[in-house]
């Protein structure tokens, strides 16, 4: 350990997904003091050493990696939480399937080889703006992916109603491209980026609804008649499109405004193909819906009054300052702080809420499943209402008038009283939302893979 300070019994460990456990011992000063991380994935080793952690976390080494660089390129081409998110199976078929991909792609493209390099040394203005077409829309997929790829699962809804939006977005800078010779490669570069952020959250989010509506372990069978109605869809729209060519050729103002009127139903149509889904299962949009209502009202909606009123477009960023599964060392930087935060927590899970900023950060036992990770988030949003408007019970009620009455009474003792009233709530609650339909078994909330213990008893003194 570090300067060989005066070390005494471990108080807590975190890791991060299937990465070694890393203890927490109090220096002689109060502090605390992290140990080493190591590695292990499926058979590989590689530990390094990380630096001591303050309230900000900097310093320290990455967790499940052998380099911070190394666990940055994961975070960007692997899902979360990889290796225990996935099958067994899943890198295997993953290194194959790149392989078969890439070599039906150049068999593919064999044949027009030497045309493409011949085209390509005499254009070079259409060598450029190809060359940053396909370079912006690739690293545009890459990155969304990674910045996006947890949230496409917490809510499908909204990020398929975004891609096709963002669709009709790329098609209309397309028709307006060649308006604006000097910025064409620039608005085609846009509208390739577009298309391949359609392309990630449109193929994800379609892949978590017929996983949602496959009800029979069909989940194939539903995918593959999918594409059967699209295909016939498609038809219909050719024969269509052969019809009205004799109108769109005889003027640009009709052709525009046949667009725009496709564009329009298009829009429209999927507004009312999301909204028309009813999905069981709480993300922390309809979570917070329900919760409200039932709050204010003592009753707990049902999925289809719930899935009617969450709202359908999603900004990129959050609202609400709920975050669950962060790690421990990010909180506390003292025996103290640790004290404070493990104060009344009789749940496998550690909660700190910062007042000035509305902000909820979650720390999660190793033992934390689905149940005890809905009450967090429970627990958060109820500090939230706290904050808010609206009635609510006698016992919260109360609460919020300590909340409003000034500074003197801190946020980890009001964390500490919500415990002993989501005691009685919660098991109402919970009961409430299994009569309803929803499947309490399993959520859409968005975790982090942080997961920790903590040995230190509220009784035990500051050292």
């Amino acid at each position: 350990m570090a300067n060989g300070a005066n070390l005494e019994s471990q108080l807590c460990s975190e890791q991060f997904g299937s990465g070694t456990a890393r203890g927490c011992l109090a220096a002689a000063d109060g502090r605390l003091q992290w140990e080493a991380w190591g590695w292990r994935w499926w058979g590989f080793s590689g530990p390094f050493t990380a630096k001591p952690q303050g309230r900000d976390g900097g310093g320290a080494g990455t967790p499940g990696t052998a380099s911070p660089s190394l666990s940055r390129l994961m975070a960007v081409f692997l899902p979360q939480g990889f290796p225990d998110s996935v099958s067994r199976d899943y890198l295997p078929y993953q290194l194959w399937d790149s392989v078969q991909h890439e070599s039906g792609h150049i068999s593919d493209e064999s044949p027009w080889i030497f045309w493409k390099i011949w085209r390509f040394l005499l254009t070079s203005l259409l060598r450029l703006s190809k060359l940053a077409q396909y370079s912006t829309g690739m690293l545009g997929r890459i990155l969304f992916a990674w910045w996006k790829g947890t949230k496409l699962d917490c809510n499908a809804k909204q990020w398929r109603l975004f891609a096709d939006i963002l669709n009709d977005v790329a098609m209309f800078l397309e028709i307006i491209a060649p308006i604006y010779p000097i910025f064409f490669t620039v608005i085609v570069c846009t509208s390739n980026l577009a298309k391949c952020i359609v392309s990630v959250a449109g193929g994800a989010t379609r892949a978590a609804l017929t996983m949602h509506q496959a009800r029979r372990n069909n989940m194939a069978d539903v995918s593959a008649k999918d594409s059967s109605q699209e295909t016939l869809v498609n038809l219909a729209g050719l024969l269509v499109s052969l019809l009205m060519l004799p109108l769109v050729s005889a003027g640009p103002g009709f052709s525009l405004g046949w667009f725009f009127f496709l564009t329009a139903l298009h829009i429209y149509a999927n507004y009312r193909a999301v909204r028309a889904l009813v999905l069981e299962t709480l993300n922390e949009g309809r979570l917070r819906l329900v919760l409200k209502h039932f709050l204010q009202r003592g009753e707990v909606l049902g999925p289809t009054s719930a899935n009617q009123m969450e709202p359908l477009w999603t900004g990129f960023w959050p609202s609400l300052s709920l975050s669950l599964g962060v790690p421990l060392h990010r909180l506390i930087s003292s025996v103290f702080e640790l004290q404070q935060l493990v104060e009344g927590h009789q749940e496998p899970y550690l909660l700190h809420w910062d007042k000035s900023q509305s902000r909820v950060q979650v720390v999660l036992s190793q033992m934390a499943g689905p149940e005890t990770i809905l009450r967090a988030a429970i627990h958060g949003l109820v500090l939230e209402a706290l904050q808010g408007e609206g009635p609510l019970p006698r016992e919260l009620t109360e609460l919020r008038n300590q909340v409003r009455a000034g500074p003197e009474k801190e946020s980890w003792v009001i964390v500490r009283e919500t415990h002993q009233v989501l005691d009685k709530l919660f098991p109402k609650f919970l009961k409430g939302l299994q009569d309803a339909g929803w499947k309490t078994e399993k959520h859409q909330l968005e975790v982090d893979e942080w997961r920790a213990t903590w040995l230190l008893s509220p009784e035990k003194k500051i050292l």
